[in-house]
């Protein structure tokens, strides 16, 4: 083993506070983690039987109304509202509203519970 791997064997000591020696808000060294980002167009909730009878041309009913603002995530949470556009025939989003860290939106859609849902790239 080479001089700088940790081992599961050895104990591990707490370093200096990151706070206290980045400035607390220092967040540059994390600029490129990559994060997936993806679109949701909507959700529904069915049965498993449901679910497995759906095939080639099955319509799945989404509950959003066409017009309305879809939800960008990122990392499986919502962080903004926007438009899809298309742009050199690939299917982009127009950001329309960020939510707030913690807002009441991010909260509402974290309690949609188990959904089905589409995802545009």
């Amino acid at each position: 083993m080479s001089e700088g791997e940790w081992t599961a064997s050895e104990e591990l000591v707490p370093g200096p506070d990151p706070a206290a020696t980045h400035g607390g808000g220092d967040l540059s060294r994390l600029h490129d983690v990559p994060i997936e980002l993806s679109v949701e167009i909507g959700r529904t909730v069915m049965t498993l039987g449901q679910a497995l009878r759906l095939g080639p041309g099955s319509i799945v009913e989404l509950r959003r109304l066409a017009g309305e603002p879809v939800d960008l995530l990122a990392g499986g949470k919502p962080i903004a509202h926007g438009e899809v556009v298309v742009v050199d025939e690939e299917f982009a989003l127009r950001i329309t509203e960020m939510i707030p860290a913690g807002g009441a939106a991010a909260k509402a859609a974290d309690g949609a519970g188990d959904a089905v849902g589409a995802e545009v790239a």
